[in-house]
């Protein structure tokens, strides 16, 4: 037991007076009998006896009566048992996450949560909240009311590691109590690392009833005919594949298609056809499961032809104009003496087919290309300088040639994850003819192969240089260095290395994701882009480069829908956009990482806990009652006891 005012105790001295006023009391004076009261002794003994005890029992109560009152005022406690953690700063960690609009015993599982905050943080508690888009720094539970219930769900994914970071930079030499509200969906061991092992962090996992779900995961062109697109939708079921969902498709408002689809497996594709047009719409589904997913945006805009340039001899450059056919491309060649670096800027995509040598100015004009957001191709020549070629390259990317090696080699790997290929191949396939080279140069680089020889070494790489993209071969491709030229696969490389982001195809990007392409508008100086879908608007990051614009999404807009770009309120292109669907798998619950923390079942627990641990018991009242029971003693001493 310890006492909040100590000083008090000196007052145990007034502990004398009535010991000293007893005292006085008992003084013994001399005694004279007379006659005529004699036969009253016996009773006068019999009386002092009973004066004596009940003077003792006067003493008794009024020194307990003031001992206690004295200790009362000294506010005796006992001490908590987490005392030392009393002036900790509070941080609250909330998951809003889309898979936190799962729905438990009480509703959607994050408006839950903040019913309960509201309900259970004590109102004088300092605390800093944080959610995946919001700060609220040295905040408490009523000034931040309006904006609890106004919050919305995150494109993000719940990153805990980022939250534990924002916590660690804030030095303080108060330790820190951490509550993170969270489903545990997607959480990692390495997320739940605090960097600082003295935190006291509590785990509070609100629970779903209902875990399966669908998802309509992309859409795309499954191929393209005279006057229709043939369109693919795939749906992810996660849990019960047993369900049969109506499918709806929207072109704006009106209803394009409807269907209803049953799972015989995990994934479903369904396949709608649509007039070759531009479409600015949606695909929607009916499931009981989250909602964010349920409903994919996409546009398809009529695609642009593109601008590409090939630098080399004609002779060696006549496959090209196989791929780069005038219905969607603006191909020209060129050879080196002819050709006007002027035209370099209009382009999309350069390519330097078999040049021997790179002179200084085209190095420089193809730099500024490239980082403006163009596309460079470069096919080597068996005479060019290895250590020259290098020294291009270097410019651009981390790509080194080695000497001319004279053998024969198989191209057998094919990247199937890479941009290039992930729509071409319907399934991974390692038998197909394998074309080959009789000479190439050894190909030194930190980027992943695209082709790949059979001894691993790279036949094709590539990499991104600021916003555009340089493709680099080991070796040339001429009929009489290779017989790539007669392997199917040509066809869809050297397609897809001319595609750039100038949104062409079908639309749906991923709010959240550094999102950064190209229109063709031309700007005025005061011109700006904007983007709106009717009821919002915004200016995305933009910059003009030559003829086109750079437009950059980050964390805009913060809704999923169909978008405009607007030029002096007059649309120009079609956009949309969606959340990201890896929250949908509510199965994906890691709370069994948390086995080792303090898991709490609800928030009223978590503050209950804090409460009891570090609040002192008070027990001066118990002394105040003890002290009144002896003032009744007294009066009742004083009453009865003759």
């Amino acid at each position: 037991m310890q006492f909040k005012n100590p000083e008090i105790l000196y007052f145990l001295f007034l502990l004398v007076i009535p010991i000293l006023v007893h005292l006085f009391q008992l003084r013994r004076f001399k005694k004279e009998y007379f006659t005529n009261v004699r036969f009253l002794k016996e009773l006068a003994i019999q009386t002092r006896k009973s004066s004596q005890l009940k003077k003792w029992l006067l003493l008794l109560t009024r020194l307990l009566l003031l001992t206690f009152l004295i200790l009362a005022f000294a506010q005796p406690i006992f001490k908590a048992k987490d005392s030392a953690s009393a002036t900790n700063e509070l941080f609250i960690i909330l998951d809003n996450s889309h898979s936190m609009q799962a729905k438990g015993q009480k509703g959607e599982l994050l408006k839950r949560t903040v019913q309960e905050l509201l309900e259970t943080v004590p109102e004088n508690q300092n605390f800093t909240l944080y959610t995946a888009d919001e700060s609220f720094v040295n905040t408490d539970i009523k000034s931040i009311q309006k904006e609890l219930q106004n919050i919305k769900y995150s494109s993000s994914s719940f990153q805990l590691d980022n939250h534990f970071a924002k916590i660690n930079s804030k030095k303080s030499i108060l330790g820190k109590d951490i509550v993170v509200i969270t489903d545990a969906i997607g959480l990692s061991q390495t997320a739940i690392k605090k960097p600082d092992s003295t935190w006291n962090t509590f785990y509070v996992i609100p629970k779903s009833e209902q875990k399966n779900n669908v998802s309509i995961d992309s859409v795309f062109i499954q191929q393209t005919l005279d006057n229709f697109y043939e369109i693919n939708v795939t749906l992810t079921a996660h849990g019960k594949t047993d369900v049969e969902l109506p499918v709806a498709l929207y072109n704006k408002s009106n209803l394009i298609a409807k269907t209803l689809t049953t799972f015989d497996t995990k994934q479903k594709n369904l396949l709608f056809t649509i007039p070759k047009e531009d479409f600015h719409g949606y695909v929607s589904i009916e499931d009981n499961g989250l909602t964010y997913d349920n409903t994919y945006y996409f546009s398809i805009t009529k695609p642009e032809k593109l601008n590409v340039i090939s630098i080399g001899t004609t002779v060696k450059s006549n496959f090209l104009t196989r791929i780069y056919t005038p219905d969607e491309f603006n191909y020209s060649n060129y050879e080196l003496a002819a050709l006007d670096y002027n035209q370099l800027e209009k382009q999309e995509t350069v390519i330097l087919n078999e040049l021997e040598e790179i002179p200084n100015a085209l190095q420089i004009t193809l730099k500024s290309f490239v980082g403006k957001g163009g596309n460079l191709i470069v096919i080597p020549s068996n005479k060019t300088n290895p250590q020259a070629l290098t020294q291009v390259i270097r410019t651009l990317g981390a790509v080194s040639f080695g000497n001319l090696e004279s053998n024969e080699k198989l191209i057998t790997k094919i990247s199937f994850s890479h941009p290039l290929f992930n729509s071409v191949f319907e399934k991974k396939t390692d038998n197909f003819q394998y074309p080959g080279t009789k000479s190439n140069f050894p190909v030194n680089s930190q980027y992943p192969p695209i082709l790949s020889y059979q001894d691993q070494s790279a036949f094709l790489t590539g990499f991104q240089n600021g916003f555009g993209k340089v493709y680099v071969f080991s070796g040339a491709i001429n009929k009489e260095n290779s017989n790539f030229q007669n392997s199917p696969i040509i066809v869809p490389t050297f397609y897809n290395m001319a595609q750039n982001s100038l949104l062409t195809g079908v639309v749906a990007l991923t709010i959240g994701n550094s999102n950064v392409f190209f229109i063709d508008a031309a700007l005025e100086k005061d011109d700006i882009i904007s983007i709106a879908d009717g009821e919002q608007s915004f200016i995305p990051i933009q910059q003009i480069v030559n003829n086109k614009v750079k437009i950059a999404l980050t964390n805009l807009p913060l809704d999923a829908g169909n978008y405009s770009i607007l030029k002096k309120e007059t649309p120009i292109k079609n956009i949309s956009l969606n959340f990201d669907r890896q929250e949908s798998n509510l199965f994906e619950n890691n709370s069994t990482l948390l086995k080792d923390e303090n898991v709490a079942t609800n928030l009223a627990s978590v503050f209950d806990t804090l409460q009891t641990d570090r609040t002192d018991q008070q027990i001066w009242k118990w002394f105040v009652l003890f002290a009144l029971l002896f003032i009744v003693l007294e009066i009742l001493i004083q009453k009865f006891v003759k």
